[in-house]
């Protein structure tokens, strides 16, 4: 049962992130078509740039998630590349109180400024005037994915511990037991 539940936070999060990448080929097309239109016709457009700068927000803030569901953050790789299984295990069971104070104010803070930006529909000032509230709803809303990853990274870590093995998304292989 746990580790279907844990199976599913990353599905959920490897879900978000292959959806997130066509957001990658989206924002290069669009600043592709602004570059020439700015460069090449002497028209750019009002809102070329500031909707590739919500897109970009929106895919950094969701993406956490399916990043440390791969290993993709950064670490200390000169101590931590040559810690055993349970070194690496006890290293992220102790850093993972940091990681929980830095989603507790994402969530707290990120929540509050996405409600008050809901709560007055709040709109760029720029000339284009898009909402910017469904992009600041993304910030409580990525920090629960991350968060959620993040949990299931604990509850391995403390397998890893407890069993010498490496847990990894769905499986458990032997690396080493020291």
């Amino acid at each position: 049962m746990l580790n279907a539940i844990l199976g599913g936070i990353d599905k959920l999060n490897e879900w978000v992130g292959k959806i997130l990448s066509f957001g990658v080929l989206f924002m290069f097309v669009m600043v592709l078509i602004e570059v020439i239109r700015r460069y090449f016709f002497n028209s750019p457009t009002v809102w070329g740039n500031e909707l590739t700068q919500m897109i970009f927000g929106v895919y950094v803030v969701l993406c956490g998630g399916y990043i440390l569901g791969f290993g993709g953050h950064v670490n200390v790789d000169i101590l931590y590349s040559r810690f055993s299984i349970r070194g690496k295990a006890i290293a992220d069971i102790i850093t993972f109180f940091l990681f929980l104070g830095f989603c507790s104010m994402l969530l707290i803070y990120g929540g509050s400024l996405a409600w008050e930006s809901l709560s007055t529909f709040e709109h760029s000032e720029s000339a284009w005037n898009p909402p910017i509230y469904p992009v600041k709803l993304m910030i409580p809303l990525g920090a629960f994915l991350l968060l959620l990853q993040g949990i299931v990274k604990l509850i391995r870590d403390i397998s890893a511990l407890i069993s010498g093995k490496q847990v990894t998304a769905g499986e458990t292989t032997e690396r080493e037991t020291v």
